[in-house]
């Protein structure tokens, strides 16, 4: 498989990516933890069949030491006893906030509640910011076809 067109050489591609780039280094400043927010990554890109985002966000979830295990059981949250309840609801949040045109009203009062009891005002602010910006990375590389299996972690600085 090849891409449609190498989007991240493109000039114009570079000025977009710069800025989406930006709203993630905030996310990943914030206090939202570090394996929050590759969770979160990993099962927002399952969801949208981003092979290279998933690719990307397990890869660099092992090097920062995630249990192969738990990398394995993302796509299985709800079944798995390896995740705290914070990480439930974050992840819950991800799939509602992914799936938004999927349910009418979006994401429910009551995953909402369930993620405000685990985290506070800046880290809400960083999961819906990092939800946001995780979709629309896999909305670029599935609309652009970018293939999985070559990530190298830091090849993107």
């Amino acid at each position: 498989m090849e891409s449609r067109l190498d989007f991240f050489g493109h000039p114009l591609a570079g000025k977009v990516l710069k800025h989406i780039n930006s709203a993630g280094k905030a996310v990943s400043d914030s206090t939202l933890p570090d394996a929050v927010q590759e969770l979160v990554k990993i099962r927002a890109s399952q969801i949208n069949g981003c092979g290279f985002c998933t690719d990307m966000h397990s890869t660099d979830a092992a090097l920062a030491g995630e249990t192969a295990q738990r990398l394995h059981l993302v796509a299985a949250w709800r079944e798995a006893i390896v995740f705290t309840d914070a990480e439930r609801a974050a992840l819950e949040l991800a799939e509602q906030g992914t799936r938004i045109a999927d349910a009418a009203g979006g994401v429910t009062d009551e995953v909402w509640a369930n993620a405000a009891k685990h985290y506070d005002e800046e880290q809400l602010v960083a999961l819906i910011s990092l939800i946001a910006t995780i979709n629309a990375y896999n909305r670029i590389n599935v609309i652009n076809q970018q293939p999985a299996g070559s990530y190298q972690p830091g090849q993107f600085g």
